[in-house]
């Protein structure tokens, strides 16, 4: 089903992968650079169903208008919070989510919108080659379950330049920003899609 929003941003969009017996809501944003066909939220989309989790797939209002460069993040979390109580109307507790600069805004606004927790795909940590430039507060101060999901070979951030704190950590070992992995790593695209979904999966089982 897909449902389109009209927040104080723009219309946003919203594409449902509904579970049979729904236990929860999985809300996922896009990046700065491309849309809801990202592999990661594609495989997110097809697996956690199975496991009794609804997914929404958001597109905010400037990726629905056909423009190609995100706007402020200012502007971003105003289209998060319009599109929210789309994503409560079923009543079930929310997983605000998204990748890169959609996982910024889900750690921005998750405290404000009541969300159940958080999950940050490819949270970028700072700008590639820019450590000094961190976005850490972000990801320290949602104040509610987080995971973070990261390629081992993010520019962004790699695992092991998060600082310690009150989140779990996925490493998608080889994987760049976009969970590619490169053809001569010891593992395959597929294998490494699964230990996200399996990573994801396995968390929000734990959320009880």
């Amino acid at each position: 089903m897909i449902e389109t929003i009209e927040t104080d941003a723009g219309t946003a969009r919203v594409t449902w992968h509904e579970a049979d017996r729904a236990r929860r809501v999985l809300a996922l944003s896009h990046g700065a650079g491309g849309g809801i066909e990202a592999r990661d939220l594609q495989a997110l989309a097809r697996v956690l169903p199975a496991h009794g989790v609804s997914v929404a797939l958001v597109e905010q209002p400037w990726r629905v208008a056909g423009k190609k460069v995100a706007p402020a993040p200012r502007t971003l979390d105003t289209g998060w919070r319009g599109i929210w109580p789309a994503l409560a109307a079923p009543g079930l507790p929310v997983i605000s989510g998204g990748r890169s600069a959609g996982a910024r805004v889900a750690c921005r606004t998750a405290a404000e919108l009541g969300a159940r927790a958080v999950l940050a795909l490819s949270f970028p940590l700072h700008p590639p080659g820019r450590p000094e430039k961190s976005r850490a507060a972000e990801l320290l101060g949602t104040g509610v379950p987080t995971l973070v999901v990261q390629g081992g070979n993010d520019p962004f951030g790699r695992p092991e330049e998060f600082p310690e704190g009150p989140y779990d950590l996925v490493e998608v070992a080889y994987g760049d920003h976009g969970f590619a992995v490169p053809k001569r790593a010891p593992i395959t695209q597929e294998q490494a899609l699964e230990i996200l979904t399996d990573g994801v999966a396995r968390w929000v089982a734990s959320l009880g």
